[in-house]
């Protein structure tokens, strides 16, 4: 995963440098931004739509860097993403947790490091498969796009709570998803399908063991955006997670110690150019690991920045 990541940085550097740089003809925001994952979208779930600025017949670049912070846990990302001919987009972004409440579980025999982080990298693949959010505003059809991420998570002393839990440090999502822009509207609708067995996106491993469920399972993903100018949008999204570790958590004795719940969020997009984009979004993540949070719904706020070309 180290040499993939460092061979997309350096294809992205060379991208910005001037070699392949997209002359946009794309409205704003309606490529969406980066989301937590890398894919271009929402901050939570993925769209249909191809980012960067490139259109057909080019290649575009975007970076973002984003933080998301709740009561108990923060999550830093950035990513790169490369455009190409507004069909494939490829991204790389990488996660950093601050899970530090998890030294709770040393009360039950771990050793989880004060202030361990969890780090996941994520590899994804985006194809745009019919349809064209913008040329086809004007009927029904919509863009559709299906899309591979390949997580790969270093968990550090909470590994060995991961083999407790039977959950492992790797696994791929698959999604399908169909944007509709309502041009005359100004309004984007969005609809993901995802096959994943991710806890908590993947920072929790992959999987569990008996009685949890260890295979993929397909959830749905939502999100709405209103444009109220060219260059501000404001939108909600909602996005179903597998709850795989529950089960195994009521038979260990923890009742929905293990539970996993949606996450949605309220969030406004500003771009002030064509090349700039700032997103704040109110989050609500439900709970993450309830046994070590005193059942606390994760609530807070996320700031991202994008730059594309």
């Amino acid at each position: 995963m180290n040499h993939l990541r460092t061979a997309l940085l350096l294809s992205a550097a060379g991208l910005c440098s001037g070699l392949a740089h997209a002359d946009t003809g794309k409205l704003l925001l309606t490529g969406g931004v980066s989301s937590i994952d890398g894919a271009a979208g929402g901050g939570l779930t993925p769209w249909a739509v191809i980012g960067t600025n490139a259109t057909e017949g080019e290649v575009g670049f975007s970076a973002h860097v984003s933080r998301a912070a709740t009561q108990d846990y923060s999550l830093n990302t950035m990513g790169v993403a490369v455009g190409f001919k507004d069909r494939v987009e490829v991204s790389l972004a990488r996660q950093d947790l601050d899970a530090s409440p998890a030294t709770a579980l040393n009360g039950l025999g771990f050793n989880v490091q004060a202030g361990q982080h969890v780090k996941m990298d994520v590899l994804g693949v985006k194809v745009k498969v019919a349809g064209d959010a913008v040329l086809d505003s004007d009927s029904w059809m919509p863009q559709i796009a299906v899309g591979v991420e390949q997580k790969s998570v270093d968990a550090g002393s909470i590994t060995p709570v991961l083999d407790f839990l039977g959950a492992k440090t790797s696994g791929t999502d698959f999604y399908v998803s169909a944007t509709k822009l309502f041009l005359g509207q100004s309004l984007l609708v969005n609809g993901t399908l995802r096959y994943t067995n991710a806890n908590q996106n993947g920072l929790l491993g992959f999987g569990s063991k008996a009685p949890g469920k260890n295979e993929g399972s397909w959830v749905p993903e939502v999100s709405v955006a209103y444009l109220l100018n060219k260059n501000l949008a404001v939108g909600a999204e909602y996005r179903v997670k597998p709850n795989n570790l529950e089960a195994l958590g009521r038979a260990s004795g923890l009742a929905s110690g293990l539970a996993e719940d949606a996450w949605q969020d309220l969030f406004v997009a500003w771009a002030p150019n064509k090349h700039a984009s700032v997103t704040l979004a109110y989050l609500d993540l439900g709970r993450i690991l309830p046994a070590i949070t005193a059942n606390r719904s994760q609530t807070g706020f996320y700031l991202s920045a994008q730059f594309a070309f």
